[in-house]
Order: structure tokens, then sequence, then C-alpha cells
């Protein structure tokens, strides 16, 4: 449900563009859509997040302003996206972050005047940095006065601010929704959206989107993970594995060669779980019925990830030589595209 009576920056949270990507998936005849979340003012999708589940706590009088202090766990966006409202309310926020936070999101939330944590060491049992994050906010929770720690993994709040996403998705296509990608991390974008079209009886496929190495879903092998916002080392509370009808795993390459498509073919810089989710439609698009439409939600943009999938020499330091996978397509001279009959 959306948050009602916001004003100031808070009021532009949501109805971000739907765009249609017309070059994307070149020959297949397939309608695709972006949900360009990067469009929210802290520029992601987490400002729903964050929105919904700290105006929930203030609403109920567990947050309250010039007396509460936030305490949260993020690798970013959800950080600056908290950040961006207790600044609004002037709230305190202290965010836990880890080694692997860049520092353009680091300068971020210092402009907001967040108090940052650095966790340096990752958790000795997984090799993850999250599992250590969390036990500093469990510290930080017992000492800090009027704490309030909005807990983005197991916030039924972060869930219900997706039945908007959703909504939004479904009321500019008129109910045409054949199917629908979401990169999945506390499974609270994918929850959101599985329960309004349960709820609303739409015939969409729901698509869950996994980083391999994740323990969310099964992931075919375990590997540390480079690029953040989909996948996780935890299995979050929100999560339920029947939100999803299915489940496509997509590795760092694949990450990386989505963003770049993304970026060749449509002009869109988008972030690294945008990457993902473009690689997950282009996995199964051979199995999609002709005239379907797709919908991608698109967390973040690319600028937060200018020194990483980006930057060719980070990409050839991790990958190889693999530019060949995004450069096979000339925007000046696209083939024909297959005419969609809906």
């Amino acid at each position: 449900m959306a948050v009602t009576g916001l004003r100031g920056i808070l009021s532009a949270v949501g109805n971000t563009p739907l765009v249609e990507l017309e070059r994307l998936l070149d020959g297949y005849p397939l309608r695709v859509f972006a949900k360009i979340e990067r469009g929210n003012p802290g520029g992601s999708v987490k400002d729903r997040s964050a929105l919904g589940m700290l105006m929930h706590a203030i609403q109920a009088g567990e947050l309250i302003p010039g007396k509460s202090t936030v305490i949260e766990s993020s690798s970013g966006n959800l950080a600056i996206g908290i950040a961006q409202i207790c600044r609004y309310f002037g709230i305190r926020f202290i965010c836990v972050v880890d080694a692997r936070t860049t520092e353009q999101n680091l300068a971020i939330l210092r402009a907001y005047q967040a108090e940052i944590e650095i966790v340096t060491e990752p958790d000795p049992v997984s090799g993850e940095y999250l599992p250590q994050r969390l036990r500093r906010v469990e510290e930080l929770m017992g000492t800090v006065p009027s704490a309030y720690r909005p807990d983005q993994y197991a916030n039924r709040a972060n869930r219900r601010a997706h039945l908007e996403t959703m909504r939004e998705i479904d009321q500019a296509l008129d109910g045409a929704v054949d199917y629908v990608f979401c990169a999945v991390g506390t499974a609270g974008t994918l929850g959101g959206c599985a329960d309004y079209v349960r709820y609303h009886s739409l015939p969409t496929t729901v698509v869950a989107v996994d980083a391999v190495g994740s323990v969310l879903f099964d992931s075919p092998v375990s590997c540390q993970r480079l690029i953040p916002g989909h996948g996780a080392s935890i299995v979050p509370a929100l999560l339920a594995v029947s939100d999803a009808d299915r489940v496509v795993h997509v590795d760092d390459l694949g990450a990386v060669v989505g963003c770049r498509r993304l970026m060749q073919r449509e002009a869109v810089l988008a972030g690294g779980s945008s990457g993902a989710v473009t690689t997950a439609l282009e996995k199964i698009a051979p199995d999609i019925p002709a005239g379907s439409t797709c919908v991608l939600v698109l967390p973040d943009g690319g600028d937060r990830y200018l020194d990483t999938v980006y930057s060719d020499t980070w990409v050839r330091s991790h990958f190889g030589d693999v530019a060949h996978l995004w450069q096979d397509f000339d925007p000046a001279n696209p083939r024909p595209r297959e005419t969609v009959r809906c």
C-alpha cells in the first residue's frame, strides 16, 4: 500500500518511469519494459523499502524524530534511502557497512550526515561480511539509547512497500504483464510483487533472479560474489520460496554483460543487479511465448558502479577480455524488430 500524506523530497518516492526496451532482445518477438527505479530520489528501489519501514515505525510511535536512533546494516542503497529520510526528519542514523562498500556510497552517506560503522573482517565460518555486520548491529542496539532497527530482512513493511511497485506496473500496462523479473536480496521486492499478483489474480509469471553463490534458491555452486544487490549469504525471514514461479541464477560475469548490453543497446546505465535481471531475461527468452510482455525491475543506476562494472580495467582483471560479449550490436544499424501481435 502507498504511503500517503508525504511532503518534500519524500513525496517523490515511487511512480518511477516504465520504459519500453525495443532493442534489448534482438530477434525475439517479445515486448520488454524496464521499471527504472533509479528515478527514486535516493537513486534506487530501496527508497521504497526505507520509506515503508520508517514511516510505519514513525506512525506506530516506535521511531520518534529528535529522540530515536536508527541502526541498520546495508551494503549501500538501503543505507542511502534511510539516510535521506533520517536527514529529512532530523533522526540520528548509524549505518553498519563493510569493507566492500564503495567510496562513492560512503561519501553519499556522509553527505546525509549518517554515522558509519565499517566491518573490516568477514565472518570466519562463511567468509561473508553480512553475518558480521548483523552482529555489530546487535551490539549497537544494546548500547545506544532509544535505538530502532528497521531490519530489512524481516520487516513486513519492506515487503508491503513493493505492492506499490507492482501496482504501478500493472496500471501502466493495463494488466497485460506476462512476466515480471525481480532481483532477490532481502526478498522485499519479490515478495511485494508476488503478493500483488496473487491478490489480484494476475496471469503474471514472477521470476526471481538470484546470484550464483547465494543461499536463497539453491545456487548451483558456492562461491564468493563480487557484484552486490542480488543474492544473499543468509536466508531472510521475508523470503517465501513459493513467491517465485521461476528462479534464474546469474553469475557475476552475467551481471556485468547484462549491464553493458543495456548500455550498448538501450543507452540505459544501470547497476549490477539490473544487469543480472537483464541476463536472466536473455537466458529464458527462448521459453517465453511469442507476444508476451515482460517487465524488468531495474533496482538502481550505474553511476555507483563506474569503478567496477563499467571500468574496462576492473572487468578485464576479473574476467579477462570479454568485451565481445556486448560489442556485437550497432545501435545505428539495428536489425529490424519483429512485429509483436498481442
